[in-house]
């Protein structure tokens, strides 16, 4: 066994008195250390990137083993989801940086005839990144990196909730950076309330939303910008007209991956009537193909739920549901101990049921019949704005109206999580599930100050100097007719 399997699960840390003085003294040590960084060249920051990504690969079997000690996460999804979208961050950032950090001249305006201007991409400073548990390299490295190519410091919390795979993120960024760039925190909420006290220059918060508002409100304090990568219920929608063999396979594997505990998980799927047996009936054969049902996917290569009290939590969905008299289709079982809710299918779920109000983040999905995609979108616009929103068709008209008729943080169509590893694209929610994005050069702008700047050459404006002659009165009134 491997020295990732003998670290032992300690309690979780609480705020110490020298724990707290060690966060003080990191804290102003970064102070400086960010007023250096301000000079810093690409090639500096894009050299911290490619150690990072060395040291990485060098505790690729920890990792994995972590993975399989956090959650008993098989070692193919580990690598899929937790080393391959950083190893892409950083592949792509090292191409493309010194582009994103350009310069970028503006035209003129006619008011300021005779300047010139330009945005100058500046970082931010010291920054906090609280990261969450259910991806922990993906979720902490991911906007760690957009940071570090930024110019910036940052302090970091994991989550003390996937001890393992956290103790393992902590060696590699203490093998990479000195504190005084980048310092990585562990322990309980004590520590990350310490953090939020200080006046950190951004805050980057992956988590729920409730707790994205204590995150929202602690900055507020000190006025510090905040990007909150929040999660919410992300439906989809499968229309008559979808392929029902690729969206059942697709949406099965898209839920069920690390037990539905990824923000971006179908939540609850609207399906037509005209095909709704035939797709519960191809989802339930591609799961008992992958896992088994109920008690028989305890020996498959199926993630577990990360702990007893969110086993819990998730079993209770369950309970609440079919005790309000929703029917299970598949699945069911449940071994709390064992941390295991087998993949359950839920229909005839009745409006009051929790599990319609609250984020699932397990691996249960409900399935919900529609006769037209205005009852869907009545649906979707009543509930908070979800972070995704998945639509399967093979109508383009149908699609772009439900598209234009909602909002959703992305949207994949005749897809899962695609909008995440597309790294083109921005990644973030709106309102409920999220504020602001990252990803690609959406990340450099997330730790990145946008400083306007403006060079006169020729000082135009002075034709508009005191006195207020009719000759000025006169240029004036010629320019408010043409503007």
């Amino acid at each position: 066994m491997s020295s990732v399997a003998r670290l032992p699960i300690l309690p979780p840390v609480s705020l110490t008195p020298p724990l707290e003085a060690d966060i003080l003294r990191i804290f102003s040590a970064q102070q400086r250390t960010a007023l250096m960084l301000r000079g810093s060249s690409v090639e500096q920051r894009l050299a911290k990137l490619k150690r990072l990504r060395r040291v990485l690969l060098e505790h690729r079997a920890e990792v994995v083993e972590a993975a399989s000690l956090d959650f008993k996460r098989p070692a193919v999804e580990v690598d899929f989801t937790e080393l391959m979208p950083v190893l892409m961050d950083i592949s792509d950032c090292c191409k493309r940086l010194k582009k994103w950090l350009k310069p970028r001249r503006v035209g003129v305006s006619m008011m300021l005839l005779g300047t010139r201007a330009w945005v100058r991409y500046e970082p931010r400073g010291r920054c906090l990144i609280i990261a969450p548990w259910n991806y922990p390299l993906t979720l902490t490295l991911g906007p760690l990196i957009p940071a570090i190519a930024s110019g910036n410091t940052v302090m970091i919390k994991t989550s003390e909730i996937a001890p393992y795979l956290s103790a393992v993120l902590v060696k590699i960024i203490r093998a990479v950076f000195d504190e005084t760039e980048v310092a990585v925190f562990e322990g309980d909420a004590s520590v990350a309330q310490a953090l939020l006290e200080l006046p950190f220059d951004h805050c980057f918060f992956t988590g729920a939303p409730s707790i994205g508002k204590v995150v929202m409100t602690a900055a507020a304090k000190h006025l510090t910008s905040v990007t909150l990568e929040l999660g919410g219920k992300s439906p989809v929608v499968v229309e008559r007209s979808a392929d029902v063999e690729l969206a059942a396979k697709t949406i099965a594997w898209g839920k069920f991956i690390n037990a539905g505990q990824t923000c971006i998980a179908p939540d609850h799927i609207y399906v037509h009537s005209s095909i709704k047996a035939q797709f519960v009936e191809r989802v339930c054969a591609h799961l008992d193909a992958w896992y088994g049902e109920g008690m028989a996917a305890k020996n498959a290569e199926l993630s577990r739920v990360i702990n007893v009290r969110h086993s819990q939590r998730v079993a209770g969905l369950l309970q609440d549901a079919t005790d309000r008299g929703a029917r299970v289709l598949y699945g069911g079982a449940v071994d709390i101990e064992a941390h295991f809710v087998s993949p359950t299918l839920l229909d005839g779920i009745p409006g009051d049921a929790r599990i319609m109000h609250e984020e699932i983040f397990g691996p249960l999905l409900p399935i919900i019949s529609f006769e037209t995609v205005d009852e869907v979108v009545a649906s979707i616009n009543a509930a908070p704005k979800p972070l995704a929103l998945y639509i399967w068709s093979k109508d383009a008209s149908s699609t772009d109206s439900i598209i234009a008729r909602t909002s959703a943080g992305g949207t994949c169509v005749n897809h899962i999580a695609a909008h995440f590893l597309h790294h083109n694209l921005p990644f973030g929610g709106v309102n409920n599930s999220g504020i602001g994005s990252y990803h690609g050069e959406w990340g450099i702008r997330a730790f990145s100050h946008e400083r306007a700047i403006v060079k006169t050459q020729v000082m135009m404006a002075s034709l508009f100097f005191p006195p207020y002659t009719p000759r000025v009165r006169k240029i004036l009134g010629w320019l408010l007719k043409h503007l």
